[in-house]
């Protein structure tokens, strides 16, 4: 419940579960060269579910939730790598948790996610863009579908979000939008063969590959049946076609992932359905 960006060759995981607590203000750098993780300075106040991105030497931090997976945060904040400090920007014009982030021409794109009332938590499908320059938020036309846990990447001038859930993982979803700037239109395109939500999803070699993930049935508040997905599986934009791929060793869910050089990283997630167990496994894979 901590999910991850890239900048500058490492990777920034922050946020989530851990230690006994569900608000965290972790910060941890992965640096590839040293094969070693540091603390970087703490988000100014701890969430899980922070939707994370990186662009022009920044990692922006963006809304959360404050309990376990429930009662979002509109506070938002960009993080200054080189002097390893955060600072406040525009708070979200709305609280939302577990939504994706993408950097697309310079502004930052926040889609989907839960929101109130806490109780309920129902799927959003909001989309607003964050002008850096501005500090600034503005509408664009809602996704389709409204989810949340979803894969987020752009490519070729273009927002894809793949998989996801309707409220909860009993009601995954393998729906595949592209957003057209141009247009400020969402289009559909061939689903995400296995249907999950909390997945990574990550830009390799022009390939969008989506790796773990989660499912399950809830009674009376108690999950009853649950599974957690090992499977990858891989996008070509080109020809709106998918593939499978070895399975990660590690089946986990809600994961940081993120490319650095030609290594595709997943660290971190659950090794079981929901939130009651964290894992601190970090895996990667190349095509070699």
């Amino acid at each position: 419940m901590a999910w991850a960006t890239a900048w500058d060759g490492r990777m920034h995981i922050v946020g989530g579960y851990g230690e006994g607590r569900v608000d965290r203000a972790y910060h941890h750098v992965y640096d590839p060269a040293a094969d070693r993780w540091q603390d970087a300075a703490p988000l100014p106040r701890g969430a899980n579910h922070v939707a994370v991105c990186a662009d022009a030497g920044r990692v922006y931090a963006l809304g959360g939730f404050l309990e376990q997976n429930r009662n979002p945060d509109p506070n938002a904040y960009a993080y200054e790598v080189a002097s390893d400090r955060w600072t406040s920007i525009a708070p979200l014009t709305r609280s939302r948790g577990a939504a994706a982030a993408v950097v697309l021409d310079g502004r930052i794109h926040l889609i989907g996610g839960a929101a109130e009332p806490t109780a309920e938590r129902a799927s959003i499908g909001w989309h607003e863009v964050y002008d850096p320059k501005e500090d600034k938020w503005s509408l664009r036309k809602p996704l389709p579908g409204a989810r949340d846990h979803v894969g987020c990447v752009a490519h070729d001038g273009r927002i894809h979000v793949i998989g996801g859930r309707f409220n909860t993982f009993e009601y995954n979803t393998a729906l595949h939008h592209v957003y057209l700037p141009d247009r400020d239109t969402w289009e559909e395109r061939s689903p995400l063969p296995t249907a999950r939500s909390g997945h990574g999803l990550v830009v390799y070699r022009g390939r969008f590959y989506a790796m773990g993930g989660e499912a399950g049935l809830i009674e009376r508040g108690r999950i009853v049946q649950g599974k957690v997905f090992g499977q990858m599986e891989s996008y070509d934009p080109a020809s709106d076609t998918w593939q499978r791929h070895a399975p990660m060793p590690t089946p986990r869910h809600a994961v940081g992932a993120a490319l650095i050089g030609d290594w595709i990283h997943v660290a971190g997630g659950g090794a079981v359905t929901g939130g009651a167990l964290q894992s601190a496994v970090h895996e990667a894979f190349t095509l070699g």
